[in-house]
């Protein structure tokens, strides 16, 4: 990794804008710092970004405790700087057409780190093994210029089942003491405590939805998001609210269909066999540019608990011979060609979180505090952002080649490296004219 000298110029005309948020000016030169290692560092923890920091020669050179202190400990608030880079998104994707809120939940893996905060060992079915992660919850606004995540939550595992075997293989009928019976009783009430302090996904979800809503990030935008988080109590709100949302749909779930509840994946089959004239041939744009052709069936039935709505039953191949998908939205007056549009919206999220872990280091946190863990998580989100509006210059590399022209936030961050590259090198020239021998200046920008 090169020697991080000061923060880029890039860097900070965009951080300007978060400002307010930070209370002391030292404090703030520290978040620039580690934001610039987030993106330009290949080890994006608080020690690797750290192990790389030049200061002036003659100044004093500050500890590792005061940089993780500055970021992790001071006194800023988290949730204020969700609002700012919120409100600083919805000014960057203002008047960029087609908006979509993108709903999803990824894992942030933790192999070596049983004590960072919000890990837990369990079964991942992504890599179809046991591994430690965190749950984290992420809204992402798009157009078909930009990915922005508005919000990244982290969800606190639960403990339940364990404390509850572990209160039901301690317990006694009765305790000989007060000092027994009392320590007995601080168990049993940690144990409700936490039952009631853990929230769900739908929860978590409703609650970030309603952050967004109430802020006005992008009012015409419309939600999209998958079976696992649909809910009755966010499409209530969504409702309320006068937002249009699009979700798939289990092929369990029951509509109504001749006069009676019946399984959807049951009514496509019946349709697919009797009815194959019903499904119609649809020519959809996507967000990427590509034409594809799907054959659908819509119509507004009525489902349990959620009232009337609109389904969508989608095939990709013309003899209807492949597994089809449903899709659900309360928008009553939505085509297909329009849904299906909307839909291909939903990958923005999966692209946000390859970017996010990759490039701004979403998943390298390497921090016990819930506080701390939910700031780096906050700053890796703005580092996503700001990696965006680097302005790339044409490159004639052939690891760009296949972009086709189009700018890849691989180029952005070969750009932003080669400003931190340029800092280095005027660093270097000003010592050398100071006369300063080249192993002292080797030792000042790569210490041994």
């Amino acid at each position: 990794m090169l020697p991080i000298v000061c923060v880029p110029a890039s860097i900070q005309q965009r951080l300007r804008s978060y400002r307010q948020v930070f209370c002391r000016a030292e404090g703030f030169e520290w978040v620039g710092r580690y934001v610039t290692g987030l993106l330009v560092s290949s080890n994006k923890t608080v020690q690797g970004i750290y192990a790389h920091q030049v200061w002036p020669e003659g100044e004093p050179v500050p500890s590792r405790r005061a940089m993780h202190a500055s970021l992790f400990e001071s006194g800023w608030c988290n949730a204020a700087l969700g609002v700012c880079h919120r409100g600083q998104v919805g000014l960057r994707h203002r008047n960029g057409g087609r908006e979509v809120i993108s709903l999803d939940w990824t894992y942030g893996h933790h192999e070596r780190g049983p004590d960072i905060y919000g890990v837990k060992q369990r079964y991942d079915y992504v890599q179809k093994r046991q591994s430690r992660y965190q749950i984290l919850l992420t809204a992402v606004l798009s157009n078909r210029e930009r990915i922005d995540g508005l919000d990244v939550v982290v969800q606190a595992p639960c403990f339940e089942q364990a404390e509850l075997n572990y209160l039901q293989a301690t317990g006694k009928a009765s305790y000989s003491n007060k000092q027994e019976a009392a320590r007995r009783l601080v168990e049993v009430v940690c144990h409700m405590k936490h039952n009631k302090a853990y929230k769900k996904r739908s929860v978590l979800f409703r609650e970030m939805v309603q952050r967004i809503e109430e802020e006005a990030v992008c009012p015409p935008a419309v939600y999209v998001f998958d079976n696992g988080v649909l809910s009755l109590e966010l499409t209530q709100y969504l409702e309320a609210r006068e937002k249009f949302w699009l979700s798939e749909l289990e092929n369990s779930r029951h509509i109504f269909w001749n006069n009676r509840y019946q399984r959807i994946d049951e009514v496509a089959d019946q349709l697919r066999t009797e009815h194959p004239e019903s499904f119609h041939q649809v020519s959809v744009p996507c967000r990427n540019g590509e034409v594809k052709s799907y054959w659908v069936f819509t119509k507004c039935v009525r489902l349990k608990r959620y009232g009337k709505k609109r389904i969508f039953i989608v095939h990709e191949r013309k003899d209807l011979s492949d597994a089809p998908q449903f899709l659900l939205t309360n928008a009553l007056h939505w085509e297909a060609r329009k849904a299906l549009q909307t839909r291909s919206y939903r990958w923005t999220s999966e692209i946000f979180h390859e970017i996010d872990k990759q490039d701004a280091g979403l998943e390298s946190a390497q921090l016990r505090n819930q506080d701390a863990v939910e700031k780096h998580v906050r700053l890796s989100c703005v580092a996503q952002s700001i990696l965006q509006d680097v302005v790339a210059k044409p490159s004639t590399s052939e690891r760009f080649v296949f972009a086709k022209g189009q700018t890849t936030s691989g180029q952005r961050g070969h750009t932003l490296t080669r400003e931190v590259f340029k800092n280095v090198l005027d660093y270097a020239r000003l010592l050398f004219e100071k006369g300063i021998e080249t192993d002292q200046i080797l030792n000042q920008l790569m210490p041994a």
